[in-house]
């Protein structure tokens, strides 16, 4: 495999970690795709994790000792992780309420904030995994530059049309 790109064992077993914790947590980005979808669909640098920011120090300590080092350093809002042969992790903690919303710090000291029914669940390889929604998709492909890949991935996500 090549260190610089995760595969699906290394996706896997991200989720494993996070299920052994007991963490709530949400696959993002070309991951968080490809499990909509339902398949592999291209190679993936990182595996982008959304998850319940209580358990970030307890997350970060297990994938330290899996391994993996820390790369980027954003917090609150996010931090990127490194490992040699399971490749890169991007962790957004999410601030979750009673109603299920939930809201990620942002670099500027504001908040972000996400409604209940963006996080959702989908079947990928037998497996039934916690995933951004499709409308939370496209929104998020959104009030950026959009790179060649995130272009391919909207594309994709048109092809469910609305059906999640």
């Amino acid at each position: 495999m090549n260190k610089n790109l995760t595969n699906k064992k290394s996706l896997f077993m991200v989720l494993d970690v996070l299920e052994e914790l007991n963490i709530r947590y949400w696959v993002d980005g070309g991951w968080g795709v490809d499990i909509l979808i339902g398949e592999q669909t291209r190679e993936h640098r990182d595996v982008d994790i959304d998850f319940d920011a209580t358990f970030e120090t307890i997350l970060i300590d297990k994938l330290e000792g899996l391994g993996y080092q820390i790369t980027t350093d954003w917090r609150p809002a996010r931090v990127e992780l490194s490992h040699p042969i399971h490749g890169h992790i991007d962790i957004h903690p999410l601030i979750i309420s009673d109603s299920g919303d939930a809201k990620q710090a942002d670099l500027e000291g504001g908040w972000y904030h996400f409604k209940a029914e963006y996080f959702s669940e989908a079947l990928f390889e037998g497996r039934t995994i916690p995933c951004i929604s499709l409308e939370a998709q496209r929104l998020f492909h959104s009030g950026y530059e959009l790179r060649e890949v995130d272009k391919e991935d909207l594309k994709k996500l048109d092809s469910l049309g609305n059906s999640n």
